[in-house]
This record gives structure tokens, C-alpha cells and sequence, in this order.
């Protein structure tokens, strides 16, 4: 027979999983795949380093970052399976801003974040991306397979404010710097330089709404 205390706690568990039950998942955390693909609407499935391969026959790619693109990265020592990232919005053929999950913190939506070409003949295959525990820019140069390019009206970036959490990291940006799609940047010849002089300022935290 079960005790008055033990039926007691046994309802008092109940409740609090029925309580903490209900608000999981909109504090789940966030894979790198499954929050580029609440971004921008690609039905891309499977591992990060996949997405380059499978999109070959569903949307146009390039080497050439255009804002409302997804970035993919190729394995590169720990990191196996890839990355895909949002371009937020392309600010030189340089640099891009991104959103991007499950980067410098487990699980984490990381905002208006900076990546940047290092390539030596300035063809984007390989980058740098923000780090937010450091405030800088990371020191592992990491390859791209390149961007892949959404359809007419494709992206929902209104819904960024879905992710449980957002980490931002704003920008000095010149003024009068226009936004650059795939042909102003392709009509521009290679700076040859090792990139901008604009400098990321200190991390700037962002705790935004949950998802409905």
C-alpha cells in the first residue's frame, strides 16, 4: 500500500513533469541544420556536410555569398559533419553577417555575427567565423563548399525570433556600404588583401522571445 508521503511526492513529480513537460521544446536546443532550415525554408534533411551535394538538383548554388544564401562548410578536424549558416546580409566581398546555430555555445542561435574570407585569391573557400566567447574572430580557418542560394521570396528571417536564445555581435560598418548580391560581387576584382580594417565590437547579449 502506498504511504500518504509517497503518493504525495509521486503527485508532486507528476505535476512537474506535466509543468516542464509543456515548456521543452521551445527551450530545445537548436542543431545547426534545423535552424538553417527555420531560416530560410530549404527541405534540406541529414548532415550539415550533405546539404552541398543535395541541393545540386533543388536550388542554384554558387561560390559567391548573397544574403539569404546558407553557407556550408566542409568537415574540418573536430568538426565531422559540417556547418550550415544563414548570410544575414553581405556587407564587402569580404565579409558577410550571419545567423547560425550550435557555433561558440552548444545548442545556441548566434546573431548578426561576422565571417570573413581569408582565401588568398579571394573565391570565398575559406573563412573565419565570429567567436563569441573571445569577442574576435576564430584562428581556425575553415574550407567552404560554397552557398547555396534561396528562391524568389524563400527566407523567413522575421522567424529568427523563434530560437530560444540569440547571442549578437554588431559591426563598425562604413557608411553608405550597400548590400551586394552574387554580380556586384562578381564584377568586383579580388582585393588580394588579407581583409577589411572594420573591427567587431564586444558581444552584446540578445534574450529573445520563445517559440509559439
Amino acid at each position: 500500500m502506498v504511504s500518504g508521503r509517497f503518493a504525495g511526492f509521486l503527485g508532486l513529480f507528476a505535476f512537474a513533469f506535466f509543468i516542464f513537460g509543456e515548456v521543452a521544446p521551445a527551450q530545445a536546443r537548436w542543431q545547426c541544420v534545423t535552424y538553417a532550415r527555420h531560416v530560410s525554408d530549404f527541405e534540406i534533411r541529414g548532415n550539415a556536410h550533405t546539404w552541398w551535394a543535395q541541393a545540386e538538383d533543388l536550388h542554384e548554388r554558387g561560390s559567391i555569398p548573397e544574403t539569404g544564401s546558407v553557407m556550408v562548410l566542409r568537415p574540418h578536424g573536430r568538426m565531422r559533419l559540417g556547418h550550415v549558416a544563414f548570410v544575414r546580409e553581405v556587407v564587402n566581398d569580404r565579409q558577410i553577417r550571419l545567423n547560425h546555430a550550435n557555433w561558440s555555445s552548444r545548442g545556441m542561435v548566434e546573431s548578426n555575427v561576422l565571417a570573413e574570407d581569408v582565401s588568398p585569391d579571394n573565391d570565398w573557400s575559406v573563412v573565419k567565423v565570429w567567436h563569441t566567447p573571445t569577442g574576435q574572430l576564430g584562428i581556425t580557418n575553415y574550407p567552404v563548399y560554397g552557398f547555396i542560394y534561396a528562391d524568389a521570396a524563400g527566407t523567413r528571417e522575421d522567424d529568427l525570433i523563434g530560437a530560444p536564445l540569440q547571442i549578437a555581435a554588431h559591426l563598425d560598418e562604413p557608411a553608405s556600404l550597400p548590400r551586394r548580391g552574387r554580380t556586384a560581387l562578381a564584377a568586383r576584382a579580388p582585393s588580394g588583401g588579407g581583409g577589411s580594417a572594420n573591427q567587431p565590437r564586444d558581444l552584446i547579449g540578445d534574450l529573445l522571445t520563445e517559440v509559439d
